[in-house]
């Protein structure tokens, strides 16, 4: 039956994505269900998106509301939701003026038109970028134009021009690439796509310290890491580096499609004037309802202190999974995205964890990865323990 509920759902989509062979049907809390009634524990929270979880009432009913009054009027008009959303982002987030987009690929277009435009504001003949090796920054020209993957650029090239790859947290190895033409160092401070990997207390410093000598613009992407998955509201508040751009979605919206980039007062007046920039959808209505609401709720809930606290246990569990299980080499990340290195293929852990009732995802370098909800409790980390540790079997 599930089988040809699949067929069904295939239909005649562009056979595009490598889909795991289930097909969800409905979500509460921290579990899905299948179109056959079974439950499976969510560690992937649609790629980091679902950070509150499934059925959240309140995030829905406000939603509901929404849809009976406005979803959609175009950016030549005002309405209150995009005003409050912005200055609840702003304050999450550290910055100083948002942008909304329809996610998070949107976003990174929006921080590179905004970088180059800032170069061009101050006439300095910039507007090459430097971005990171194993990094992913999205699908569309420019994303994928500074993603450090070469399997994702090289079909569509040629690209983006003026991009050049460093070493993630090899500060000499971007100082080596830095001349006249640099506009922007883009990089996120924990790589997701490339295989779990935290930014170094050092490289992030490293990385503000050359920008501010040479008036070159640093660019966090937090679309993954981002909105108290590491432990902090945004990832770069745990270095104390603030950058002049950052790009976020996925969990700001829970779901709704949403995303945003930032920047600092001195970039905001300084590159994107009317007409440089804009999106049909973005900031509409029942995005911005749904950010205005996530953020109430994280507040409410106090989910960034809860990540604090669940943290330490998930990640002694996962250390005494991986110290008593031969096949994982390494643990690695931080808060709730946290990576496991593996020795057995991903796939073959995967088709045995959905066996399970488990729902993981994979980054670079046969890495398992976790990103669960935010809401997960220590009963749920036990629950995914005892699923893994057989998928793993």
């Amino acid at each position: 039956m599930v089988n040809e509920k699949i067929r069904g759902a295939e239909g005649h989509l562009l056979h595009i994505y490598n889909r795991f062979p289930v097909a969800l049907d409905h979500g509460e809390g921290v579990y899905l269900y299948d179109t056959e009634g079974k439950q499976y524990l969510d560690f992937a929270a649609g790629i980091g998106v679902n950070g509150l979880g499934y059925h959240n009432a309140e995030l829905n009913d406000a939603l509901k509301a929404q849809l009976d009054k406005l979803c959609h009027i175009s950016n030549l008009y005002y309405h209150e939701n995009c005003g409050a959303a912005a200055d609840a982002l702003a304050a999450a987030s550290g910055m100083d003026k948002v942008f909304f987009t329809n996610s998070g690929a949107e976003a990174i277009e929006g921080a590179l038109k905004t970088a180059r435009k800032y170069a061009w504001t101050k006439k300095s003949g910039r507007y090459e970028f430097i971005a990171m090796n194993h990094s992913f920054h999205g699908r569309t020209v420019g994303a994928v134009s500074v993603t450090g993957h070469s399997e994702y650029r090289e079909p569509f090239e040629p690209l983006f021009p003026g991009v050049h790859f460093a070493e993630y947290n090899d500060l000499d190895s971007v100082k080596a690439l830095v001349s006249e033409k640099t506009c922007g160092i883009i990089l996120e401070p924990l790589q997701g796509e490339g295989g779990i990997h935290p930014a170094a207390q050092e490289f992030m410093e490293g990385i503000r310290k050359l920008c501010d000598e040479q008036d070159i613009l640093m660019i966090c992407d937090e679309v993954q890491c981002g909105m108290g998955r590491t432990g902090t509201m945004f990832a770069w508040q745990g270095y104390g580096v603030r950058p002049d751009i950052m790009t976020m979605a996925k969990a700001i919206g829970n779901g709704i499609p949403v995303g945003a980039f930032a920047m600092t007062e001195r970039v905001a007046e300084q590159s994107l004037k009317p007409g440089d920039h804009g999106t049909t959808y973005g900031g509409n209505p029942l995005a911005c309802m749904a950010v205005r609401k996530v953020l109430e709720i994280f507040e409410k809930e106090q989910i960034v202190e809860h990540v604090k606290k669940i943290e330490p246990y998930l990640t002694a569990r996962l250390d005494e999974l991986t110290e008593k299980t031969d096949c994982i080499l390494e643990r690695r990340g931080k808060g709730l995205m946290q990576g496991l290195v593996l020795t057995k293929p991903f796939a073959e852990v995967n088709r045995r964890a959905l066996e399970e009732g488990l729902l993981v995802i994979s980054a670079e370098g046969n890495v398992l990865r976790l990103l669960p909800p935010l809401i997960i409790e220590e009963k749920h980390v036990d629950e995914m323990i005892e699923k893994l540790e057989r998928a793993l079997s």
